[in-house]
């Protein structure tokens, strides 16, 4: 059985969310764009081994838009508020690309709550040039809605053999509605978070377990920059999934969901 319901976190911005399994508690957080039925492919099989918390970030999927922009600890700290409501004292994470930022910024913030951590297709640091390609997107979404954004993101989040692949259409179409519904307010907040990102020369304070999964062929959290994540967090090792791009929970969910399932147990 799914409970699916809302909470109006501190700032006044409401979070949607739902809960559905049984076994310890893990939370999932969505990507830039995308909503929590991006965890669609996995999430039968988590719910069978976890108590899964499921939620749309601020400005995406059923939750509000933030009257003002943010940074990451506002992100984790609505995870928190979430987990003081539902009364969970802690629980495992898994986040891809901005809920993977998410993840780590929990982990600094409060390793308290945090068991452990499967960070996905994320990156810890804004550099001049990534910052830049936010710039640009902003201006995409402010001029030309979330359409313009959607014709130059499924080539930078898919790898092109799957994107010319036509048994993926359907899947591709799912995902392009996913990015036309993100409010682009919401869009464009979440992405001035993302050119705010500067957690990489903190990531050696961790001491909880972390562990990361990318894309082969992931351009936006490139294969280098995630190992170099990795060697800075004690125990951390990176998983490849093969010829994935930067979603690589729909690239290719049965690998995704193997190398996820290893790390969280």
């Amino acid at each position: 059985m799914t409970t699916s319901d809302s909470l109006k976190v501190e700032d006044g911005t409401r979070i949607s969310y739902s809960v559905a399994g049984q076994g310890p508690w893990l939370i999932l957080s969505n990507s830039l764009a995308t909503d929590r039925s991006m965890w669609r492919p996995q999430l039968a099989d988590l719910q069978e081994r976890f108590k899964v918390l499921c939620y749309d970030t601020r400005g995406h999927g059923e939750s509000g838009v933030s009257d003002a922009d943010f940074g990451f600890d506002r992100l984790a700290l609505d995870v928190i508020a979430l987990m003081d409501h539902l009364g969970i004292d802690r629980a495992r994470f898994m986040g891809l690309s901005l809920g993977g930022m998410t993840g780590l910024a929990l982990a600094l913030a409060h390793p308290d709550r945090i068991e452990r951590i499967v960070c996905c297709d994320a990156r810890a640091d804004a550099p001049d040039a990534y910052k830049a390609m936010w710039d640009n997107n902003i201006a995409l979404a402010e001029t030309g809605g979330m359409d313009a954004v959607a014709d130059g993101t499924i080539p930078r989040w898919f790898s092109s053999n799957f994107v010319s692949n036509p048994a993926n259409a359907s899947l591709l179409s799912s995902v392009r509605e996913m990015i036309l519904q993100t409010p682009a307010n919401g869009y464009c907040r979440a992405a001035r978070c993302l050119q705010t990102l500067d957690l990489l020369r903190s990531l050696d304070q961790i001491k909880l377990p972390v562990q990361f999964i990318v894309g082969e062929l992931d351009a936006a959290a490139p294969l280098q920059v995630v190992q170099d994540m990795a060697d800075r967090v004690a125990g951390s090792k990176v998983h490849i999934i093969p010829g994935a791009a930067h979603l690589s929970n729909l690239e290719d969910p049965d690998a995704f969901l193997g190398t996820a399932l290893a790390e969280l147990n």
